[in-house]
């Protein structure tokens, strides 16, 4: 089996592997059945793509969205990686070139659809293919009860035991029921290697807001990060239009994606998202999933997601590439109310309503927090953080206050009209103010009526939209979104449980200062850089990020690489991509084309091997004429320089078995050799 770590460096072109994917990989090459969590952007597919060239025979990886496996194969063939895809989306042409690799043994990966798995044919030509291992993107796309269920799913597990294979399976969404649902359905109950590698998305900023011209609040977002690649997520497909527009005229380079396109313009738009620099795409949650874009910089929610999974996952797929990325999600009393009647309305038995309603709540438990909001919503997921500096409440934490108070005049208000009756309403009976609606029911005679004048409209709204979110009162859909008491709220009834609240502040507008991903002295040469990609990227028809993602054109920036030695050091830059890139970049930061270097020593760029490399050329010229200059002249090819400067012989014995060193050339080169190698 091939040595990992030495692939990383000369495919993926990385030094070293990022927390917690080396143990995967391990477990992985040798054949083990894994289930790895990991936080997007935290290098999962890396963890089956890797072991794939290490190991024998093809890897079957089965991946949701045709658009998610199109990006992968491009971007593992610009790697040099033989890798292919079996979709409903190919050309006969594409199909017909995946099936010659397969024969003639070349492929590595193979993408499929899991819709593919239903077809009598796919075993047979899995077993004719060599297949020996299945991984599996997006693993909690098996859970029936799950956000992203996909039916086809269900199917991996016969696929496992017919082929009698190891199975890999990744995700970066899975509670601890989720995770069981996956051992269950993919595993077969068998215990796989189980690896947790942790939901911490450090450098994504975390915000809430409370809706407050929501339209407004979203343009003053993307102004403040005008050219900068984003995603606003919306809860309707009209909606999708309106917003897509208003930032259209606002400036913005948008477009709107949702099911009511045609298939054609949702490919467009896919295709756009991907190739354009600083395009906003306004869609519903259908959008994303399938693209593989690192370099995107924020993601907006101007409707509250359905549960902390699906937040966790749309938010996660900004700042793949490890940058500072940003989030801001919009919620109010209309998004909760639309939740909870969703959860009710629907086919799902009781205990399944009361799990999504218990998911609501901690959502809303986020967006309501009191504190750092990293620190709750990891402890969702069952892991422990201290406050993180990186989110809204870490940058301006709220003014607090003991809330038990208007609580209960809240619920009394609530009993005392029968449960019938929505936060207008009851405001108005809370402040004493004598509307129509009041006094014709007589609620201007009630206990009630007035004792909340301490606080203003918009503070008692504050009020009931935190009541919510704590799930102390539910709108009623059989009473036209009317509140009831929960059993949770009866205890602060009693005075057994205080409720501390956050006082609604004036709001204020997001900030429009956004960090920079470089310095001020390096942002003229990344720009320069990003017009280079962009270039590459156009002349050839593929995404931007498929030649560099921005984290490498950030190291690129600031390391400023002089020659290809130094670009070989570069995170991100393999052995293929230096050959087809290293130059190209190298000029843009130094004005000029860097020395041309010879094939053999291009591919010793930035290592050890490289220098040494070099030495024994330039004393192969000074004894190609012998010590005395007289001698006829004699010279190794550079291959042979090569093999020696990578196998670094320890002595004349190891020397003389390099391909290529007879003795006549052992005899007037040979000491020379040992001693540049060896370091003496």
């Amino acid at each position: 089996m091939t040595d990992p770590q030495r692939l990383l460096a000369s495919v993926f072109g990385f030094d070293a592997f990022r927390r917690g994917q080396e143990e995967i990989v391990q477990a992985v090459c040798a054949g083990r059945d894994v289930l790895a969590i990991m936080p997007t952007g935290g290098g999962k597919s890396l963890c089956y793509q890797l072991p794939a060239l290490c190991r024998d025979g093809v890897t079957l990886v089965v991946s949701p969205l045709i658009a998610l496996m199109r990006d992968q194969v491009r971007a593992l063939r610009e790697a040099g990686v033989e890798a292919g895809a079996l979709t409903s989306g190919n050309t006969e042409a594409e199909t017909e070139e995946v099936f010659a690799s397969l024969r003639e043994g070349r492929l590595k990966l193979l993408y499929m659809a899991p819709e593919r798995l239903a077809s009598s044919g796919t075993v047979p030509l899995l077993r004719r293919a060599n297949v020996g291992l299945i991984a599996v993107d997006e693993a909690h796309c098996v859970s029936q009860w799950g956000h992203d269920f996909r039916p086809d799913y269900l199917r991996i597990g016969a696929l496992r035991q017919a082929l009698r294979i190891p199975l890999a399976a990744f995700t970066a969404t899975a509670d601890a029921e989720t995770r069981d649902e996956i051992v269950a359905r993919l595993f077969g109950g068998e215990a796989p290697r189980i690896f947790l590698r942790g939901f911490d998305r450090p450098n994504i900023h975390l915000a809430f807001a409370p809706k407050d011209t929501p339209r407004r609040q979203i343009l003053d977002f993307a102004a403040a990060r005008r050219g900068q690649s984003g995603i606003v997520y919306c809860g309707t497909r009209a909606k999708t239009e309106t917003l897509a527009r208003a930032l259209r005229e606002a400036g913005h380079a948008a477009r709107a994606y949702n099911g009511g396109l045609e298939a054609e313009e949702r490919r467009e738009v896919e295709r756009a998202f991907q190739t354009e620099d600083g395009l906003i795409v306004v869609a519903t949650v259908a959008f994303g999933m399938g693209i593989d874009k690192p370099d995107i910089r924020w993601v907006a929610h101007a409707d509250l997601p359905k549960s902390i999974e699906a937040y966790y996952q749309e938010i996660g797929r900004a700042g793949r590439d490890g940058a500072p990325a940003e989030t801001l999600t919009l919620y109010g009393p209309d998004d909760i109310r639309l939740r909870r009647s969703q959860i009710d309305e629907s086919a799902a038995p009781g205990e399944r309503k009361a799990a999504d309603h218990g998911r609501l709540n901690a959502l809303l438990g986020l967006a309501e927090a009191l504190r750092c909001r990293r620190v709750d919503l990891l402890a969702y997921f069952g892991e422990s953080a201290e406050p993180c500096g990186n989110c809204d409440l870490c940058d301006a934490p709220p003014e607090l206050f003991d809330g038990t108070d208007a609580v209960r005049k809240a619920l009394s208000a609530i009993l005392r009209t029968d449960e019938r009756f929505g936060a207008g309403h009851l405001i108005d009976i809370l402040t004493g103010n004598a509307t129509d609606k009041v006094t014709a029911r007589r609620h201007d005679g009630l206990p009630t009526f007035g004792v909340g004048r301490e606080l203003d409209r918009r503070q008692w709204q504050a009020v009931f939209r935190q009541m919510q979110a704590r799930d102390l009162i539910r709108p009623d859909p059989e009473r036209h979104g009317a509140f009831r008491m929960t059993e949770a709220a009866r205890p602060v009834l009693r005075g057994e449980v205080a409720v501390e609240l956050r006082r609604e502040a004036v709001r204020r507008r997001p900030s429009p200062t956004v960090r920079a991903l470089v310095s001020e002295d390096d942002a003229p040469l990344l720009s320069a850089l990003k017009a280079k990609r962009r270039a590459l990227a156009q002349a050839q028809g593929v995404p931007a990020y498929v030649i560099f993602p921005d984290r490498t054109l950030i190291e690129i920036a600031e390391r400023r690489p002089r020659d290809l030695d130094a670009m070989a050091g570069i995170s991100g830059v393999g052995s293929v991509k230096l050959e087809r890139y290293g130059a190209a970049f190298v000029a843009v930061v130094t004005g000029a084309e860097p020395e041309a270097q010879h094939p053999q020593r291009r591919r010793l760029a930035g290592r050890e091997a490289g220098t040494i490399f070099d030495r024994l050329q330039s004393a192969q010229l000074d004894l190609a004429r012998g010590a005395d200059g007289t001698a006829r002249p004699l010279s190794c090819s550079t291959s042979v320089l090569r093999r020696i400067a990578e196998a670094q012989p320890a002595n004349e014995d190891a020397l003389a078995r390099v391909p290529g060193m007879d003795a006549q050339r052992l005899d007037r080169f040979g000491s020379t050799f040992l001693t540049i190698v060896n370091g003496d």
